[in-house]
């Protein structure tokens, strides 16, 4: 795919990785891009930083989600790509509050149902689209110190993967991005929901910078690869976790033990 020319929605786009993909693809010709985030202040600082729309939303809310589709497609053109990146880090473990579990799921994995299911029926209408799910390497490996993280972004996975086998025949693509740790506000500030050892078994192989995953993130969709990996080293560890997965457990609860431990 490539962006020239295309209407783009970017959820979670007051900051991080969100902000850096409003600016990438401002930057590639993208004909409008439509920085949505829960903050209004957020959403419009990125928009007039990048001369694109702003809109405001919950993405675990459905009507807002239905909202900005309707309100896109209407005013300004059938999205060609929506990027549901929007995301939050919350109940570290199993003694976590409901709540905290709850929110998870909501913003984790429902907004990507929320957005298919109000899209892929438009989409298939006109021929195609594409659907870009910010997802984690969590995902594909596990959160050490994240459990509601960690089983969130494994059922975000599992939605991509149900999506892209279900409609890729008629015309929906579908991209999973999976990085390790980027620098953002939430590995800044919310060290403490995923826990000091989660953030630094996920900063394990260095911390990207929102910019340079847009940068792959836009390479990933020329190629339009389903997994987009920011970290490369992440495919090895999904082979060693499919290989041996007995050894793979019992090697994680060893790094999880020496990082709680030092």
């Amino acid at each position: 795919m490539e962006i020239n020319q295309k209407i783009i929605v970017v959820t979670g786009a007051g900051s991080g990785i969100g902000r850096a993909l409003v600016e990438k693809f401002v930057a590639d010709g993208a004909k409008q891009v439509i920085a949505v985030d829960i903050n209004a202040a957020n959403a419009a600082e990125t928009a007039d930083a990048n001369a694109c729309l702003a809109m405001t939303a919950d993405v675990s809310c459905e009507a807002d989600m239905i909202r900005v589709i309707e309100d896109v497609e209407s005013q300004v053109g059938p999205i060609d790509l929506f990027c549901s990146n929007a995301g939050l880090a919350a109940a570290p473990s199993e003694q976590s509050p409901d709540q905290e579990w709850q929110i998870s799921w909501d913003v984790n994995v429902m907004a990507h149902v929320y957005a298919a299911r109000h899209l892929v029926p438009r989409m298939i209408k006109r021929g195609g689209g594409y659907l870009l799910n910010t997802a984690s390497a969590a995902g594909l490996l596990n959160q050490i110190g994240g459990a509601a993280y960690g089983v969130t972004k494994h059922a975000a996975v599992g939605f991509g993967e149900w999506l892209a086998l279900t409609y890729g025949h008629q015309g929906i693509k579908v991209s999973l991005l999976c990085p390790q740790a980027v620098r953002t506000a939430m590995t800044a500030t919310d060290p403490d929901q995923i826990g000091t050892e989660g953030l630094q078994a996920a900063a394990g192989d260095g911390m990207l910078e929102a910019n340079v995953v847009a940068d792959i993130v836009t390479a990933g969709l020329q190629e339009e690869s389903f997994l987009i990996l920011p970290h490369p080293e992440v495919t090895q560890y999904m082979q060693r976790k499919t290989a041996d997965y007995d050894r793979w457990i019992k090697g994680m609860n060893r790094f999880h033990q020496t990082l709680t431990e030092a």
